[in-house]
């Protein structure tokens, strides 16, 4: 029975396995291959490497500069998030006040608004403040857009530190921030890598707001980019396929270094508090 249930669990992982492994796998066949390859047997595995297409796709259209302006903006919102959402949390575990309830159940019921929702306005606002197609625009929508998820998290893990804690660090006469910089971000440090990586992640993948926020080409983050190629690429998708796997590595090194820390900020919020 013991075995009849493993084989239960197993097959359909291994099936769910696959069903996510293939596309990656097809992505980095094709890219490989030649215009003409592609076209005689797009799913035959390539005789060669033909390193030409993530050259061509790196250089034609300007994606070491969508690279740059990537890192940049995700950095910077990533800090920013950081920052921010772990001096909420810190507030909302452990410095009650009058609302302090109301604003961390508000913090839950933005998680629950989608972007589209906030869309129009958020585009209205930033025109009429002069930060459409600029970086700070760009970072301020992220922030915005993420900030409930990070305080959320922060919230949930800093209220499993014990009071006693945050108590002797006054005593010992360290102001507010001072208990929050000495204590609370060092014993912080797991649940802000792992709610980092995850913004990190949403922020990189994010094409809605990157196309909204930045409409001109030289302003471009990297998944927008992608998403270009297919237009100027229609008839050579191995190129396309390319600028795909490019935009594909650094998540996919994100995920194979850092997985433990990623499942740890997935389920902070349920184990923690």
């Amino acid at each position: 029975m013991r075995r009849v249930a493993k084989w239960v669990v197993a097959v359909p992982m291994a099936i769910l396995a696959l069903a996510t492994i293939y596309p990656l796998i097809f992505t980095a066949n094709v890219a490989m291959k030649t215009r003409r390859e592609y076209v005689l047997d797009r799913f035959s595995l390539t005789d060669t490497l033909h390193w030409d297409n993530i050259a061509a796709a790196w250089n034609s259209v300007g994606m070491a500069r969508y690279f740059a302006n990537s890192l940049l903006v995700v950095g910077t919102s990533v800090f920013l998030l950081l920052w921010l959402g772990s001096m909420a949390g810190f507030a909302l575990s452990r410095l009650p006040f009058r609302g302090s309830k109301a604003l961390f159940i508000g913090c839950l019921a933005a998680l629950f608004i989608p972007f589209q929702v906030i869309m129009v306005p958020l585009s209205r606002v930033m025109a009429d403040t002069g930060l459409i197609d600029t970086y700070p625009g760009l970072v301020l929508a992220y922030v915005a857009q993420f900030l409930p998820f990070t305080v959320f998290l922060m919230t949930s893990y800093y209220r499993s530190v014990p009071r006693e804690i945050v108590d002797a660090a006054r005593i010992d006469g360290n102001t507010v921030y001072g208990v929050y910089r000495r204590i609370m971000v060092p014993i912080g440090r797991p649940a802000l890598l792992s709610v980092g990586i995850l913004d990190a992640l949403f922020c990189w993948n994010d094409v809605l707001i990157a196309l909204l926020m930045m409409p001109s080409a030289d302003h471009r983050t990297l998944m927008v980019g992608v998403t270009s190629l297919r237009g100027q690429y229609t008839d050579n998708i191995p190129t396309f396929a390319s600028g795909v796997l490019i935009a594909a590595v650094p998540v996919l090194l994100v995920y194979l270094f850092l997985q433990r820390q990623i499942a740890d900020g997935v389920t902070a919020g349920s184990t923690k508090g």
